[in-house]
């Protein structure tokens, strides 16, 4: 098997589908990671997945696997998340993603707040060309008993960081593999823009155990068997932050300017049971908000005199504008204000996961992941992200990480062929 460490994940993956190596639709897209990814970029056409060149250029990192939905590639997403990482209800979810009628963008018809609170929910009527997504959301908890591929099938299982570019799709590796178990049963869930079957997520603490102590780890293997028909092909995708994270927005802010961008940026979640009226203007109050910030913002990049400032602190929602210009200009010479604007749309219904793990702690979710593969067939792809230029995984522990990850994979698939193409190659413009 072939292994490469890149600075962007969905080129691979295309290069991949123009070499036959993947499909070029129905592919199972497995994602370890401390942050879903599963953004759309707010005014990028939907036509623009039709000319890959123009979609990379437009990609983020907390906003590359949807567009590939939309493009037909990706049918059922499976998010694994450690614990400290809760932004998408646990569950399966399933919905469509298509281009919106109204302002030809993608969107979706899932109600959750992770998608809420970046304005991308329309009803299914407004969509054309719509994709159906199954999106399965499941805690590697390695607090939980571990099982074998057997005992897993009987035991039912149960944003964003927008600095510019990054390096969150850091990697890949291809194998092919025809030899896919079958399944036990079909995924209960729920119809296509509904919600009937979901579990809400799992109260956790931080800690985890010491693998050192026998603790065992669980493998939640259900809804991955369930995903991956015979013969069809699925891609693993481990981001590296998903053992260890940090929000590097915490460093770059003060804690009283951090708290003044969470009630700037706030998103009130709705109640449940809504309509689709009242889901509708929720969306419609939230585009509103951002697009007003996002003016503000702009607009102090060229003017942040007193008097822009006050004129701006005078709108809505906008009074705490001031004490955070103030406290910005008080420590920096030159504030960057689209920085704090990307910082503030991480600040909406939760803050971006940050955890920094300690070492047993990765080694227990290393251990969680190793069960995991190997009671999982052989994946067609795999990609491995570093996570580490943008400061989602602490470079401190970077490497160490990496190297557990690798030997992980060499347990399960035997040797390796690995190109560290992050260091062969220079960091690409746009890319952190």
């Amino acid at each position: 098997m072939l292994l490469f460490l890149l600075f962007q994940v969905l080129p691979f993956i295309y290069r991949a589908i123009g070499s036959k190596h993947l499909p070029a639709s129905d592919i199972c897209f497995v994602h370890l990671d401390s942050h879903p990814d599963l953004l759309i970029p707010v005014n990028m056409p939907a036509d623009t997945v039709f000319d890959k060149e123009s979609l990379f250029s437009e990609l983020s990192i907390e906003n590359w696997i949807m567009p590939a939905v939309y493009a037909g590639h990706f049918s059922h997403v499976l998010w694994l998340h450690p614990p400290w990482a809760q932004q998408i209800e646990e569950g399966t979810h399933r919905f469509l993603v298509g281009k919106d009628t109204s302002t030809t963008t993608i969107r979706v018809t899932c109600p959750d707040d992770y998608f809420l609170s970046d304005g991308l929910y329309v009803p299914a009527g407004q969509l054309e060309g719509e994709k159906s997504l199954q999106l399965s959301v499941c805690l590697v908890d390695p607090l939980e008993a571990a099982g074998t591929r057997e005992e897993s099938r009987a035991v039912p299982s149960a944003k964003k960081l927008r600095l510019s570019g990054g390096d969150a799709a850091n990697a890949s590796a291809a194998s092919s593999s025809k030899d896919v178990p079958p399944l036990a049963h079909s995924c209960a869930g729920e119809e296509a823009g509904g919600f009937k079957n979901r579990t809400r997520v799992r109260e956790t603490t931080d800690s985890l155990p010491d693998p050192k102590n026998g603790h065992p780890v669980p493998v939640l293997l259900e809804d991955i068997l369930q995903a991956i028909q015979k013969g069809s092909a699925y891609v693993l995708d481990i981001d590296l932050d998903f053992f260890s994270v940090k929000n590097p927005f915490k460093e770059m802010y003060t804690q009283e300017e951090y708290k003044i961008l969470q009630e700037l940026y706030s998103f009130k979640k709705p109640n449940s049971n809504l309509s689709e009226e009242d889901l509708l203007d929720c969306v419609e109050n939230r585009v509103h908000q951002l697009e007003d910030l996002e003016a503000a913002f702009a607009d102090l990049c060229d003017d942040d005199t007193e008097e822009n400032l006050q004129r701006w602190a005078s709108s809505p929602g906008m009074k705490l504008l001031v004490q955070l210009v103030h406290s910005l200009k008080n420590r920096m010479e030159t504030p960057d204000y689209e920085m704090v604007h990307q910082a503030g749309l991480t600040c909406d219904y939760s803050e971006l996961p940050h955890h920094v793990s300690t070492e047993h702690e990765i080694e227990s979710l290393v251990q969680a992941v190793e069960r995991l593969l190997r009671n999982l067939p052989k994946p067609t792809l795999v990609t491995i992200a570093r996570s580490s230029l943008d400061d989602y995984c602490p470079a401190e522990q970077v490497q160490l990480i990496q190297e557990k990850v690798l030997n992980v994979l060499r347990l399960a698939y035997g040797n390796l062929e690995v190109h560290l193409e992050y260091l062969e190659n220079p960091c690409p413009a746009g890319t952190a």
